[in-house]
């Protein structure tokens, strides 16, 4: 069968806006007195990239998310002291964000897609990410709504620092530390472009 004249698949070009999107990290105490720790959420506000999708041939969609891992805050019921310290030492001590400034997740096309319905879609993509210079491969589920000229994409996955050379913070001579495996949530808001 002949593909001559066959129109190609326009896929659209869908900016991140990190105005309308959150994305957040869950890390949780562990240790003899982890009763007493706090289970931090971490709020990462500086996000772009972009989203590219062809509603006829949603399979070869891709996404590129960049993140300043200075930008990443302390959220949540915290003492101001708190705050400031546990930033400090994730920001130093973790992330070492002098040396490793972005946070990538690149995916060229997703692992599979699934339409639910008009406009929306499961998708499960394993796509690589980059973070505190290592860079493996990570499976991510999200659900994907398109309308008009907006997607937007939520779901979580959790990953281990260990993973990605992080150790695990901990305080008070070790009493209280957090665990390897945080979780991540996501809700990106992405704008059709001209």
């Amino acid at each position: 069968m002949s593909t001559a004249g066959t129109p190609q698949a326009t896929k659209v070009r869908y900016l991140i806006e990190a105005k309308g999107s959150t994305f957040t990290v869950r890390a949780f105490a562990t240790g003899m007195l982890s009763a007493f720790g706090h289970n931090p959420t971490i709020a990462i506000p500086d996000l772009q990239g972009e989203i590219q999708f062809a509603s006829d041939t949603p399979e070869g969609s891709s996404v590129r998310i960049v993140i300043q891992a200075a930008s990443l805050a302390v959220t949540g019921d915290i003492s101001a002291k708190d705050r400031q310290e546990i930033e400090r030492r994730m920001h130093d001590e973790v992330l070492e964000t002098d040396g490793f400034p972005e946070i990538t997740y690149e995916c060229p096309r997703p692992s599979s897609i699934q339409k639910m319905g008009e406009g929306l879609y499961v998708v499960e993509l394993n796509g690589d990410l980059a973070l505190h210079g290592v860079t493996r491969s990570q499976p991510v589920s999200a659900r994907v709504t398109v309308k008009g000229d907006v997607v937007r994409s939520a779901g979580e996955f959790s990953l281990r620092q260990s993973d990605y050379e992080i150790k695990p913070v901990s305080a008070a001579g070790g009493t209280v530390k957090l665990k390897d495996e945080i979780k991540l949530s996501f809700d990106i808001f992405a704008r059709k472009q001209a």
